[in-house]
């Protein structure tokens, strides 16, 4: 499952190539809460198909009642009266939506909050198709679309920057997929990567270990055979990538995670418990001229503490965590995982002990 941006942006290509109108919505401004942030996109087609989202639906249907001919399928709109319901020609139009609380209420936004869109109108369809491949190709792309005509310029970007709306040019950062390298090809494995698909990530699995990846059976996911220290070494990690080990093998893990500390990854982690966190740091430091600094951004154990016991929840734990350092978002000490069971381990051992005579 390919990032949702590119998802918008090549659906949108399609319809443009197809002859038929659609737009591209940019939220560019949010005061007070907002249900998607700024930069997100969404695209209407004329027959009103929508690809992504600027809210959290009723943004989206007010839109379809505006600028498509399917307008008498959404009921309730409080559109204007006077509306062609078609998507116009000509330049970009800013629009707000929730500037008061009633409208706050109407849209499905908090009240007080606002939003504010750029919609550009049938761009072009070249232009489009030239981003989509750029962006397939794994490079970071920067848009500028000026505003008083809809022109497009693309240019190279090395790292990824915030949205600008300001002086005539609306400029987006568009990225290659995020990326999730997993070492081992288990069960636990295997709910990890559909999460991950599902959330957008390229998920790629290293396993040598020909009976692990005989029974793999989740679709999309790249397999590769090859030692992992080799595979972190040729997989080009960036701050868009991630990278877990899942084998409990130190003969596996421990290389590849080695090699991952030297890159730019976003999060490296591994399974395990406390007791085998503290083996691992112990073989490093002790085999491998480490530090408990240089082993600071190793995160086990991984995810963050739902009581998880099956292999399901533990992959719901770890990718709460991932998305959560994926998105700048601190977690409480008391939600990772060695902390909170160090604080039940406490506190089950001053807990008044019963007995039954026998």
């Amino acid at each position: 499952m390919e990032n949702l941006d590119v998802t918008v942006l090549r659906t949108l290509q399609g319809w443009r190539a197809q002859g038929r109108r659609a737009l591209l919505a940019t939220v560019v401004r949010t005061w007070g809460s907002s249900p998607r942030p700024v930069g997100s996109v969404m695209a209407l087609c004329e027959t009103g198909a929508v690809v992504g989202s600027v809210s959290g639906g009723c943004i989206e249907d007010d839109l379809i009642y505006r600028y498509s001919r399917a307008h008498g399928a959404v009921q309730g709109s409080s559109a204007p009266p006077g509306i062609t319901h078609e998507i116009p020609t000509g330049p970009p139009e800013h629009v707000k939506y929730g500037v008061s609380a009633d409208e706050a209420h109407r849209f499905g936004l908090p009240c007080g909050g606002t939003l504010e869109l750029v919609l550009e109108f049938n761009p072009d369809a070249t232009s489009l198709a030239e981003l989509v491949g750029t962006l397939s190709s794994g490079s970071l792309v920067e848009r500028r679309t000026e505003l008083a005509t809809g022109r497009v310029e693309l240019r190279a970007a090395a790292t990824p920057a915030a949205l600008e709306d300001e002086g005539g040019w609306l400029s987006n950062t568009f990225g290659p997929e995020y990326r999730m390298l997993l070492i081992g090809a288990g069960q636990l494995t295997e709910y990890l990567a559909t999460m991950a698909l599902f959330n957008g990530f390229a998920v790629t699995v290293c396993d040598p270990r020909e009976e692990y990846r005989g029974a793999w059976a989740v679709p999309g996911v790249e397999i590769v055979t090859d030692m992992p220290d080799d595979v972190v070494r040729a997989f080009n990690v960036d701050r868009r990538s991630c990278v877990i080990a899942l084998t409990h093998d130190p003969k596996l893990d421990d290389l590849a995670l080695l090699e991952a500390l030297e890159t730019e990854a976003f999060y490296v982690g591994a399974i395990g418990s406390r007791r085998n966190n503290e083996a691992r740091h112990a073989r490093m430091i002790e085999h491998f001229d480490q530090t408990p600094e240089s082993l600071a951004r190793l995160r086990g154990p991984i995810g963050i503490y739902i009581g998880s016991k099956t292999p399901a929840e533990i992959a719901v734990s770890v990718m709460a965590e991932v998305l959560a350092v994926k998105n700048g978002v601190p977690l409480p000490r008391d939600m990772e995982v060695a902390n909170a069971k160090n604080t039940l381990s406490a506190a089950e051992a001053s807990a008044p002990t019963c007995f039954v005579s026998p």
